[in-house]
């Protein structure tokens, strides 16, 4: 029994060898070859993904946290011509959507900046906190506000937006739902 076994085996795996071998190869002809698809560019400098603008929060000129952006919608060229912002709720929920111009939309490399006294605006950006003097029990505890930027080349995306609107402006604006 299990030389029949064998035996099926090697005569199966002689058959699928030959159909293999018996394939043509591709003949030459002196045809010219076929075009190749190129890119046109090796790196992508000064180009942004949008899968990284997904969440890339939105402020109004007044530098306050006015919401992000959920999702962006383009014409069939190609062109983004909306961005969906999501406004108030919290995780998620209860969030009211807007569809924005994608142009009038200003997008900023450097964090926002704030030089106001610390927590007088809820919205900014939080602070550091720094710690001087001895560690005694007694220590002294400034809150400053600093801004960090990141060089524009090493991010594949802005680090906010900016719209002229109030969260309330952006409330009362008619609610964008998907068509199904």
């Amino acid at each position: 029994m299990l030389m029949k076994s064998i035996a099926a085996g090697l005569a199966g795996t002689a058959l699928l060898a030959t159909v293999a071998f018996a394939q043509n190869p591709t003949a030459t002809t002196d045809k010219a070859p076929a075009a190749v698809a190129t890119t046109t560019t090796t790196s992508a400098s000064g180009q942004w993904r949008t899968s990284k603008m997904d969440g890339v929060k939105v402020y109004n000129e007044a530098n306050e946290n006015i919401g992000s952006i959920n999702d962006l919608l383009m014409d069939k060229s190609g062109a983004i011509k909306i961005a969906v912002i999501g406004v108030g709720g919290f995780l998620g929920m209860g969030e009211h959507l807007v569809a924005v111009p994608y142009d009038k939309l200003k997008f900023v490399n450097e964090a926002v900046a704030y030089t106001g006294a610390a927590g007088a605006n809820p919205n900014a950006k939080p602070a550091t906190t720094t710690t001087t003097g001895a560690a005694t029990g007694t220590e002294k505890t400034t809150t400053t506000t600093t801004t960090t930027t990141a060089t524009a080349s090493s991010k594949w995306y802005p680090d906010h937006a900016v719209f002229n609107a109030t969260k309330d402006e952006l409330k009362n604006m008619p609610e964008f739902k998907y068509s199904e």
